[in-house]
């Protein structure tokens, strides 16, 4: 375990002084490395670092973001949210609502949370601005409401979870698709909680025409999670394949609606190529942890720490909630993930806890550092997009925690909410 330490260690003092995160991961890695008497191997670096990126699972990565930002490039956000806004805007509190169903329906075409901040978000906030909303309440529903993206299918960060778990891409996006309303569905009930006490107003009532040429125009975006999920459940696609299709797709529609253009596509390209190559680093550093890990045995250690410590599966599930949440607001998901996974699984097996609710579980919980300062990556993101200065908007953002909070805990204690869409479709495992 003195191993385990020297490398965690090491790498969250690394972060604590402002070492981007690949480099820190990578130092922390290669202390642990001399540290265990390998430092004559040092030639087992690049090796690591390149199989660990060089997995074919792992290609659906960059296809996936890539399809996000091309359908931020065509303006499909808008398409999304004029089709909201026709069928619910006339609701007391209708642009709030509007917030939160486009964010699940962009969840479906995007699958990260800062894409559906970047896309709808100034979008949102200017709408909701306009129409008296205050510009707090605006910014950090939209935060919020982006937590959605990570969790329904496509989703990057549940595609990572199934590389590190060995567990099917398949059955995680389908477990993703319940979770996933339910947290829609609770910020509309906090948001008519909130409206019998604040002022939010109503927008016009569209005409039946209005409606019919929005939901033509935003048709493409209810389609597109259909056709993504459907081909990798039915079998018709791998998950790499089905970013490819999402990629092809995003193409045809901008083609289509005649948005597309060779700069819009470049940035798209660029931006995804910059995104992708931070998570392969990442990912390929994190190998070298993982090699070290299961050659001094540290997850087996730590496994048989916790089970004498704690020896019922509701205290273990509390205890990882707890962990991951303050994790959450230190690190990023991805490497957060990375670096606790091989921890926590042995533990989780264990207990007898289905690989595929505790990546629901972990998923989530991670996620909520989005919203959390300090880091809260979407905060900063909003605060860029909206002008909403960052003090007010980590403020304004702590009861909107509540929402997702209460699903995270009722994801642990029931698992058919994960579990049941999946064994509908596949059967049980």
């Amino acid at each position: 375990m003195t191993l385990g330490f020297i490398v965690i260690g090491g790498f969250i003092l690394l972060m604590l002084l402002g070492v981007p995160v690949t480099m820190a991961i990578g130092a922390g890695s290669i202390a642990g490395l001399y540290f265990a008497g390998f430092g004559e191997m040092s030639m087992v670096v690049p090796q690591q670092i390149l199989d660990g990126a060089a997995k074919p699972a792992l290609l659906a990565i960059p296809f996936f973001i890539l399809a996000g930002n091309l359908m931020n490039t065509i303006g499909l956000t808008d398409r999304i949210f004029n089709l909201c806004l026709a069928v619910i805007g006339h609701l007391r509190a209708g642009l709030a609502y509007v917030n939160v169903i486009a964010s699940l329906l962009f969840a479906g075409v995007s699958g990260a949370a800062t894409a559906d901040i970047a896309g709808l978000g100034q979008l949102e906030v200017k709408a909701m601005r306009a129409r008296g909303y205050s510009p707090e309440f605006a910014a950090a529903l939209t935060v919020a409401t982006s937590l959605v993206g990570p969790i329904v299918p496509p989703s990057i960060s549940l595609i990572v979870y199934a590389w590190l778990a060995n567990e099917s891409v398949a059955r995680l996006f389908l477990a993703g698709v319940v979770p996933g309303i339910l947290v829609a569905l609770s910020f509309i009930v906090y948001i008519r909680v909130v409206s019998t006490w604040t002022p939010m107003p109503r927008e016009p009532r569209a005409t039946p025409r209005q409606i019919g040429r929005a939901a033509v125009e935003g048709l493409p975006a209810l389609v597109a999670p259909g056709i993504i999920l459907g081909a990798i459940v039915f079998g018709f696609a791998t998950a790499t394949e089905a970013g490819v299709i999402a990629c092809g797709y995003s193409i045809l529609i901008g083609l289509f609606y005649r948005t597309l253009s060779f700069k819009g596509v470049w940035g798209a390209l660029v931006e995804s190529a910059v995104l992708s190559s931070l998570i392969m680093m990442i990912i390929g550093f994190s190998q070298i942890m993982g090699w070290l890990f299961a050659f001094e045995q540290v997850p087996q250690a730590f496994a048989s720490g916790i089970l004498d410590a704690i020896n019922q599966r509701w205290v273990f599930l509390a205890f990882t909630i707890v962990l991951l949440v303050v994790i959450g607001c230190f690190m990023e998901a991805s490497p957060a993930k990375i670096i606790l996974l091989p921890l926590l699984l042995p533990v989780a097996d264990a207990f007898g806890i289905d690989r595929v609710q505790f990546g629901m579980i972990i998923t989530l919980a991670l996620l909520l550092g989005i919203a959390t300062p300090p880091l809260g990556v979407g905060l900063y993101l909003m605060s860029a997009v909206s002008g909403v200065r960052f003090e007010k908007l980590a403020i304004a953002i702590l009861p909107l925690m509540i929402p997702p909070v209460l699903v995270l805990i009722l994801i642990a204690a029931f698992p058919q909410i994960t579990l049941w869409l999946p064994d509908l479709v596949m059967g049980p495992q």
